[in-house]
């Protein structure tokens, strides 16, 4: 004859000896997982292309292309007043209108320099301001009235703008640097 489960004070049947945990360990689980990822982490997938082990051999032995873009940093360096004019061909080549004014000089750290243009007709002109430096040079523009460009120029990039005068206009190219720099700059009409 069976005998009669006894109630715990709390409600519940004791356990006996041949009753199953409801769960599994957490850690058998985490353990088959990695058993299973370190198998297949084991296999490589080949598979043949066509191409003989000859011309894949020959492919290796290419070397590496360099890089294409390095930078210099000499580059940057400013050059003397016997090379500006050559910098100047370089940076600012030559365009399908004449300049009406242009620009270039050698500046020492801290040094402003100015330079006023003859009185300019009424219209639109480009403005290309370039420079060779370590640091940004400034460049200002401006009429009798009112200041056109304000600008500091990281060096190695050309800036155009364009300006329009609407009244016959000079204008004064102020140049400051921190540091040794070149600086040019070409006004044509449009």
């Amino acid at each position: 004859m069976p005998r009669p489960l006894s109630v715990s004070p709390k409600g519940r049947t004791p356990a006996t000896a041949r009753e199953t945990p409801a769960r599994k360990p957490a850690g058998a689980v985490v353990g088959a997982v990695l058993v299973a990822g370190l198998a297949l982490g084991g296999c490589e997938y080949t598979y043949d292309d066509g191409r003989s082990y000859a011309a894949s051999a020959g492919a290796e032995a290419t070397a590496a292309p360099g890089p294409l873009f390095t930078r210099d940093p000499l580059t940057r360096d400013p050059v003397g007043q016997d090379e500006l004019d050559g910098w100047v061909a370089r940076t600012l080549p030559e365009a399908p209108q004449p300049a009406v004014h242009l620009g270039a000089g050698v500046l020492a750290a801290g040094e402003v320099r100015s330079d006023a243009s003859p009185a300019l007709e009424t219209g639109t002109y480009a403005l290309t301001l370039a420079c060779r430096s370590q640091r940004r040079v400034n460049f200002t523009v401006r009429s009798d009235t009112l200041t056109l460009v304000d600008l500091g120029l990281r060096c190695g990039i050309n800036r155009e703008n364009v300006i329009y005068l609407s009244a016959p206009t000079a204008l004064t190219v102020t140049v400051e640097a921190r540091t040794g720099a070149n600086y040019a700059f070409r006004l044509r009409k449009l």
